[in-house]
């Protein structure tokens, strides 16, 4: 593979200030598309109050913005390849600046829930390209530590989320957590424009033609899926059962379409190289394992080991605070020892979190809850950090934009079957139909069988890195 175009500003192990620059506003778009995710949801009972709404209607203030995101991000990540990334980025900061700002001016709940899909439009770009300018900005070989320090800022992007918005909403009002985002976004956005390096010049003649068909069928057919999960809050009805339907029918259909397309959306072949085809695949496991200590320690916590909310927060935020600690140190021993490597030492460390999570008696109490959950959320930041790195690193030039959207999809995927799926396997394991009224022993019970299952689901990930290698390596030696 050739060197990166600026590895010759690379002297030694040290990086060039351009390019720190760069990297430090690629950062900031992580942080800020992060930001916008979690900051929000502390804000709901005041929106509540503000509009005189329903939570059921103020909760597609997050689902409007969490739905935008699934559903154009590999479409935006093409777009990217197309087009030219620079351009796309520095649209992408626009407009989420430009919806944060009417956001926090919104008159009407309407108003606001429209302008969260358009600050969501803006993020699914911001997340899409982040990754793929790693290739062209970072050297070769310090492209674990680079994707490590995105992970650090995606991680502080959720922790701080729900600290800075109920600080803000408390001291300023609701509309102060979407106005915060104004100052970052000019930044970022003045970073990007003087830092990421220049679109490639592609004459109209020979650029390949936008998939419209393939991408219309992908954004239904994953904003079906999301619904079908999202719906009904915990319970599965009739409606999700439709939207799964739906969403099952349009996998077939965008395969059926991209299969004849003359210039798809995403290759289908792609999926034939075993480290993509478990890349994506392992990183939907991994991160609905996540998801599943963010479902299930709030009730374990407040149940079971009878916790006040605010204890409850405090033990909860250990999860971020380690990833967001861990993520630059993940990355340099992904340069160090090799992203394979790292990718199953990571799932290790995962899966064996899980098991001590699911084995541990109640009378350890606290302790007995943070330690399991700090070798959890150190095992996926280098999980993630590896993983990225394995599947960007030899990527194509002009596949590097879908293939980035494909990944934070699987993210995406994983968060909002995590949400759903451990959900229900926790009501289950706790035996009730209410567990908000459970025992605080049948609390317990679902929570050990919810993380029984986050032990099965990480094993199998395990499995699917074996494999791969051996495929890989196998399809090298036969070539």
């Amino acid at each position: 593979m050739p060197d990166s175009p600026t590895s010759a500003a690379f002297p030694g192990q040290r990086l060039a200030p351009p390019v720190k620059w760069a990297l430090g506003g690629l950062s900031l778009t992580m942080l800020l598309a992060s930001l916008g995710t979690s900051s929000a949801n502390v804000a709901l009972p005041s929106l509540a109050q503000a509009f005189a709404a329903s939570f059921q209607d103020v909760q597609w203030i997050v689902l409007a913005y969490l739905l935008s995101i699934t559903t154009v991000i590999v479409s935006v990540g093409r777009l990217g390849d197309l087009i030219g990334r620079r351009k796309l980025m520095l649209a992408g900061l626009v407009l989420f600046t430009a919806a944060s700002a009417l956001c926090g001016a919104a008159p009407a709940l309407w108003v606001l829930v429209v302008a969260r899909a358009m600050q969501g439009l803006g993020a699914a770009v911001m997340m899409a390209l982040t990754m793929a300018f790693v290739g062209e900005t970072i050297p070769r070989e310090k492209t674990g530590s680079a994707m490590g320090l995105l992970g650090t800022m995606s991680a502080v992007g959720t922790a701080l989320g729900p600290s800075l918005g109920g600080v803000l909403v408390a001291g300023l009002g609701w509309r102060a957590i979407f106005f915060i985002n104004l100052p970052l976004g000019l930044l970022a956005l003045l970073l990007a424009w003087r830092y990421l390096p220049s679109d490639r010049h592609v004459t109209q003649a020979n650029r390949p033609r936008f998939d419209h068909l393939g991408t219309l069928l992908l954004a239904l057919t994953l904003a079906a899926y999301a619904l079908a999960m999202t719906m009904g809050r915990g319970s599965f009805g009739l409606i999700n059962g439709m939207l799964l339907l739906a969403a099952v029918v349009g996998v077939g259909l965008f395969a059926r379409v991209e299969a004849k397309a003359a210039s798809p959306l995403v290759r289908l072949a792609m999926f034939r190289d075993p480290v993509l085809s478990a890349g994506f695949l392992m990183g939907t496991l991994v991160t609905t394992v996540v998801m599943a200590t963010l479902v299930v320690g709030p009730f374990y916590l407040s149940a079971a080991l009878a916790l006040d909310a605010a204890h409850v927060g405090l033990v909860m935020s250990a999860g971020p605070i380690v990833a967001a600690l861990a993520g630059v140190p993940a990355g340099r021993t992904v340069d160090r020892f090799g992203a394979y490597r790292m990718t199953v030492a990571g799932l290790v460390g995962m899966a064996v979190g899980c098991s001590i999570l699911c084995m541990m008696p109640t009378r350890f109490g606290v302790p007995g809850y943070i330690i399991p959950l700090v070798v959890i959320t150190a095992g996926y930041a280098l999980f993630q950090a590896a993983n990225n790195t394995l599947v960007m690193t030899d990527v194509r030039l002009d596949q590097r934009g879908v293939v980035s959207g494909l990944l934070n999809l699987s993210r995406n995927l994983g968060l909002i079957t995590g949400a759903s799926v451990m959900g229900a396997v926790f009501a289950l394991g706790s035996a009730t139909s209410d567990i908000t009224t459970a025992r605080p022993e049948a609390v317990a019970a679902g929570m050990r069988i919810t993380f029984a299952a986050a032990a099965v689901l990480v094993t199998a990930a395990i499995a699917m890195a074996s494999a791969s290698r051996m495929l890989s390596r196998r399809a090298a030696y036969d070539a």
